[in-house]
């Protein structure tokens, strides 16, 4: 994704709790909350099935499932509204998905993260989680990331450069001042001072004495 391409929908996709029961349709068999409407931000934002026929019938709607607990979405179903070329995909259980946000890395059998990481030849931009292939993010909420930081890039460079200049007027400043300074003091006095004349000490001789008579 680019920053034009990120939609208002994605931030709340990615805050969202789902797999809850819905309270709404608590007595209904079916009610869990695990869809998503990329048409409504009004609450609730996690939906049910019941949700979906009453009132989202005409809507966009996407169905999130789960992987060893984390949120994922089929690249199905929401590859042709938002531009996940950039984010690693998975096959589980014969259909092609993507992980929502990150997910947390654990140390197993005494290797570190960052060994893990390094011994891979693709790594998440954000996070550094190893990825299969030559994708920049492990998710899309590492992507999403990844966007908003390149957003901050320019304003931190520029505001940089004009702190560099304000320091570079102010030396300048400085050295101006001495050397206009300097050249003020040649001009009062017309010409520099002569250094002072060393004078010659001579040593003086002693009295002579004669010897004496016996």
């Amino acid at each position: 994704m680019k920053r034009a391409e990120v939609p208002s929908w994605l931030e709340l996709l990615l805050a969202t709790q789902f797999f809850t029961i819905c309270t709404t349709h608590f007595l209904a068999t079916r009610n869990e909350c695990n869809l998503f409407c990329t048409q409504c931000e009004a609450a609730p934002r996690a939906l049910c099935c019941h949700y979906r026929s009453c009132d989202h019938s005409t809507h966009r709607v996407i169905q999130i499932r789960r992987s060893s607990y984390h949120d994922v979405v089929r690249v199905s179903d929401i590859g042709d509204i938002l531009d996940i070329r950039d984010v690693q995909t998975y096959i589980i259980n014969s259909a092609r998905v993507v992980f929502l946000n990150e997910r947390p890395q654990l140390c197993s059998s005494g290797v570190s993260i960052s060994k893990a990481s390094s011994s891979s030849s693709h790594n998440c931009k954000m996070c550094g989680r190893a990825l299969l292939d030559a994708f920049r993010f492990c998710s899309l909420g590492c992507n999403l990331k990844g966007i908003k930081e390149d957003m901050d890039m320019p304003v931190m460079v520029e505001s940089r450069l004009e702190y560099g200049g304000k320091d570079n007027v102010t030396s300048n400043d400085n050295v101006g001042s001495s050397t206009a300074s300097i050249k003020d003091s040649c001009n009062d006095n017309n010409e520099e001072e002569p250094p002072p004349k060393r004078i010659a000490r001579h040593r003086r001789k002693g009295i002579p004495q004669r010897a004496p008579f016996f």
